[in-house]
């Protein structure tokens, strides 16, 4: 199903059923699983691997090498899921030696114009709208929407369910299940709205309200906010989760709700 006028070199590993559109090219060292359709003017560098039933739009350009000065070429890969979406336009560089590669998780979609720059990780069914712009080692948690036009720093990290809005400019972590807006980016209240077409429940999305509220609108600073939680919250799935993350944070959490 490869069309005329498409370019792939023979040591490609393509599936027999993958579509390939006129004016594409696909370097060697390639792999791309069944179903999966690739537009036109798209190029695929060598390191990428791209899972099954995915849809590449006209424009993108997936694997290409780290625009950082300290890569020197060593071999990396860029790693595509399943049943993942890429809009026009959209860039997906390779990893560098920090993480080896660059992965988005299945089920993604990625809308045009948006770039992933090199050892990302994007977590399974997230939504990144159009021209986001996510700088190196980000990672994004499965579930997890990014509004368009956001831009994030280098090594944040974006927690599972959270929702940015659109036109951030995202320098701290973003804790789980949260919504973020504003500039500076700040605390807007739990994505109940996503959680509960994800199936939690009545009384799970008011515990993690509860936990919120003590860390982010009872005047606690973080270390005395997360004693408080750890004290008095019964132990969780999520309770749990939540204290990892924000005591794993290298650059710190959002700031809390802010009076407009």
């Amino acid at each position: 199903m490869i069309q005329p006028f498409a370019y792939v070199n023979p040591q490609a590993k393509i599936a027999d059923n993958v579509v390939i559109d006129p004016f594409t090219v696909i370097h060697k060292n390639v792999e791309i699983g069944e179903g999966t359709w690739v537009g036109p003017n798209v190029t695929i560098f060598e390191g990428a691997r791209i899972g099954k039933n995915c849809r590449i739009f006209p424009g993108a350009v997936i694997s290409a090498i780290p625009q950082d000065l300290k890569f020197a070429g060593e071999e990396t890969t860029c790693e595509i899921g399943d049943f993942v979406t890429i809009r026009e336009c959209v860039t997906v560089n390779r990893g560098t030696r920090d993480k080896w590669k660059t992965i988005v998780g299945s089920h993604a979609l990625l809308m045009a114009y948006v770039h992933i720059a090199h050892d990302c990780i994007i977590g399974e069914h997230s939504i990144l709208a159009n021209s986001v712009q996510l700088a190196g080692h980000v990672t994004v948690g499965e579930y997890a929407i990014i509004g368009g036009l956001s831009a994030v720093h280098q090594f944040v990290n974006i927690g599972q369910h959270a929702m940015v809005s659109g036109g951030s400019l995202v320098r701290k972590d973003v804790p789980l299940y949260t919504k973020a807006a504003r500039e500076p980016l700040s605390y807007e209240g739990v994505n109940s709205i996503g959680l509960r077409r994800r199936g939690f429940t009545s009384e799970k999305i008011a515990e993690i309200q509860e936990i919120y509220r003590l860390l982010f609108l009872r005047g606690h600073n973080t270390a005395k906010a997360l004693q408080i939680i750890e004290a008095e919250m019964p132990a969780t799935k999520e309770r749990d989760e939540i204290l990892d993350f924000i005591r794993e944070s290298d650059r710190g959490i959002m700031k809390g709700y802010q009076a407009r």
